[in-house]
């Protein structure tokens, strides 16, 4: 009874200290996060100033004048696309593939499978990159060709250039490689709140597995699986150096021909030319990276917002 007292102080004591430590930590990610883009901001300034609006909606790169011409429409342009592609492939198979791990595979190989994911998610990118080269490539050509035979008539398969190398087509695949794990490791986590009377309710009625994961499942964890794919998103526009390996650098803006090897993004662009630039070139380089990485961001707080919106709902 005498050392209550003593033990209640000591875990509040401890209490406190946890909570410091925790907030400094938070204050800490937050000011190094402000501090980045205070000097990527401080280093592009002469860029912003010198090209104004122009530098997000032009579609000139040229260091051989003085001063040069900086603007990268067609590689915000690229990113986008990039992105939305990876999204198009990753998402039906990161939310089949989470439903699976959730709801039809034995425990055994739900453990399996959930460590696979977890692993393929902690593949640097430049081995992905390499593997996109050698081994996605030749077989992305294929279908790239396939596509443009059989359904070239629509505007978004067609491929005039008669190359189907280095195209947005394969960089999507290559990003959708890498955000697979993301979205499958949220969505399944989302899925594994969903009450499981609902499931059974379902089953009862004679749903398969399909029409249950379709009005069911995806419809009350869908909160969530959209916060996913938002992380996706995020990952995918950031990616580097995996797309600058399997990515023709072209400054001509590619709206929507995911099949020609045009475009590129803002990230491989950093990559080519950092090693390379003059003093006005860098500056533009860094402006491009607070273009990304404000892009970025705002994708990113957003995706939190959704996924922590979602937990509150599903906790309730």
């Amino acid at each position: 009874m005498k050392r209550t007292p003593m033990n209640t102080r000591q875990v509040a004591k401890g209490d406190r200290a946890f909570f410091g430590i925790s907030s400094a930590a938070s204050f800490f990610t937050l000011a190094l996060v402000f501090l980045v883009l205070i000097f990527l901001s401080f280093r592009s300034w002469t860029t912003f100033a010198e090209q104004g609006i122009k530098f997000v909606t032009g579609s000139t790169w040229d260091n051989t004048t003085n001063p040069g011409t900086f603007q990268i429409l067609p590689m915000i342009v690229g990113t986008v696309l990039i992105s939305m592609v990876g999204l198009a492939i990753a998402v039906p198979a990161s939310v089949s593939v989470a439903y699976f791990i959730e709801y039809m595979a034995p425990p055994r190989i739900s453990k399996i499978a959930t460590s696979l994911i977890d692993l393929l998610a902690a593949l640097p990118s430049v081995v992905i990159g390499l593997w996109g080269m050698m081994v996605l490539v030749p077989q992305a050509s294929e279908w790239s060709g396939l596509l443009t035979q059989h359904l070239g008539f629509i505007p978004f398969f067609r491929n005039t250039s008669g190359n189907t190398l280095g195209s947005p087509f394969m960089a999507g695949w290559t990003v959708a490689i890498m955000i697979i794990p993301i979205i499958t490791s949220v969505s399944r986590e989302v899925m594994s709140r969903v009450d499981k009377e609902l499931i059974s309710a379902s089953t009862a009625l004679g749903g398969t597995n399909f029409s249950t994961m379709r009005r069911v499942v995806i419809p009350t964890a869908k909160s969530g699986i959209l916060g996913g794919i938002l992380l996706g998103l995020g990952r995918a526009l950031g990616e580097t150096v995996a797309i600058f390996f399997v990515l023709n650098l072209i400054f001509d803006t590619n709206w929507y021909h995911i099949l020609e090897p045009r475009g590129g993004s803002i990230p491989s662009l950093i990559v080519a030319k950092f090693g390379e630039t003059t003093p006005s070139e860098l500056s533009a380089l860094m402006a491009a990276g607070v273009v990304l990485f404000i892009v970025t961001l705002i994708v990113n707080m957003i995706a939190t917002s959704i996924v922590q919106r979602s937990e509150k709902r599903m906790a309730s």
